[in-house]
């Protein structure tokens, strides 16, 4: 593998949050350090990749640059043909895309599988080095810790998790850890069983957080970083109101609170956190529907801004970019208005490292749409900039390699 001379913005906006944090707060085991990056094409411009639901054997993780002047993305190229990588992440500190790929079967076996690639240097393309079983059927979501030791999967078809260790190469071993969640709740249409949803370690990366649709619980668990390996927390989960339906959740950059988007009632839970212990304490339930409206909608996306100030979440159905102002003192939310996602079933988005663009992935519609943040306000500008692609479900952004 090349030398590897560009750090991915999301590990700069990691240890920027970790710097943050442990200039506040005690931390146990987490180094913090100051980055150096070199100037040049990555001041201008950054790399991002598209995950997508796909029909044809030509389709899979696309390919855009994103002008950081203009807010323009490039023409999309398909860089990587796979079945459905619903769901991508960048490690940390090294070259390396990981995705899963959203199907029912791999090798005879009920699970779906991960795939591991390395980022090739000036074209940014795709090589795989391996794949992985999940350990479960349908995997929706896939993050790498902040020590780049270990991928994090939720298997939503399977109501499972699964850890698996990562090499030094970036090849993917066996799964360390498959956890099978239990139970159900009250939507008779969608809470039948467990449905796990996301997989993210907090700031510290002591502790993964797990939301679980169908059983309207956050899993946690103690990771072992150096194992690859989840053990059950104690306490061992939250629970949200029946029907909820958690989806994803972000954590403050303060690393005092975390944020739960439920996708069945369209609602942001707010929790303090305790990092010494891994708890969650219910602090307020909003709304990220606008009073007046009344047609069907779900939730889907949730993210903090680096600053620290904002949040945002999307909505399938009214087809919108909820806007949140964050209270500094008690986490707790203020909604500061709407803006139309430009596009059909905004399934998800992503902001760039330095919260200037959020890039809207509108999958029924097909588009993916760039937005201006007012760094003042938190309001989002459409820049008149967006592209066609296929189905687009997951956008994740890095620095060019050189």
């Amino acid at each position: 593998m090349p030398p590897f001379r560009r750090i991915p913005v999301l590990f700069l906006r990691n240890l920027l949050l970790a710097a943050f944090v442990c200039s506040s707060t005690t931390m146990p085991g987490f180094a913090c350090a100051a980055p150096t990056v070199e100037k040049g094409e990555s001041e201008s411009q950054l790399w991002v990749y598209i995950g997508t639901y796909t029909k044809t054997r030509e389709a899979g993780i696309n390919f855009c640059r994103l002008d950081l002047k203009s807010g323009e993305l490039s023409k999309p190229e398909v860089f990587a043909k796979t079945a459905n990588p619903s769901f991508l992440a960048i490690h940390p500190t090294r070259p390396l895309l990981y995705s899963i790929a959203e199907v029912w079967e791999f090798e005879g076996q009920k699970s779906g599988f991960a795939n591991a690639y390395s980022v090739q240097p000036i074209t940014g393309k795709l090589v795989l080095l391996n794949q992985q079983s999940t350990g479960g059927p349908g995997p929706c979501h896939v993050s790498v810790d902040h020590s780049g030791q270990t991928l994090l999967v939720a298997n939503y078809g399977g109501g499972s998790v699964a850890s698996l260790p990562i090499q030094s190469d970036g090849r993917l071993k066996p799964a360390a850890t498959v956890d099978k969640h239990h139970g159900s709740s009250t939507n008779p249409a969608r809470q039948t069983g467990p449905f796990a949803h996301c997989m993210n370690a907090d700031l510290t990366n002591r502790f993964v957080f797990s939301a679980d649709l169908g059983i309207d619980q956050v899993m946690i668990y103690r990771l072992n970083a150096a194992q690859g390996t989840l053990t059950a927390n104690e306490p061992a989960f939250a629970t949200l109101p029946p029907g909820s339906g958690p989806r994803h959740l972000a954590f403050h950059p303060s690393g005092r609170f975390v944020y739960v988007i439920n996708e069945l009632n369209s609602t942001v839970s707010v929790f303090r956190y305790d990092s010494l212990h891994g708890s969650l304490g219910a602090v307020q339930i909003i709304s990220t529907l606008p009073g007046d409206f009344s047609g069907k909608s779900t939730a889907a996306e949730i993210q903090v801004h680096p600053s620290g100030r904002f949040l945002y979440g999307s909505n399938r159905g009214h087809d919108s970019i909820a806007i949140f102002a964050i209270d500094p003192k008690t986490g707790m939310l203020r909604c500061l208005g709407h803006q139309s996602a430009r596009g059909k079933a905004p399934r998800h988005f992503a902001l760039d490292p330095n919260g200037r663009y959020l890039l809207a992935a509108n999958q029924d519609t097909g588009n993916v749409v760039v937005f201006r943040v007012d760094s003042e306000s938190g309001m989002l500008q459409p820049t008149g900039n967006s592209v066609s692609i296929s189905m687009p479900v997951c956008v994740v952004m890095m620095l060019p390699v050189q």
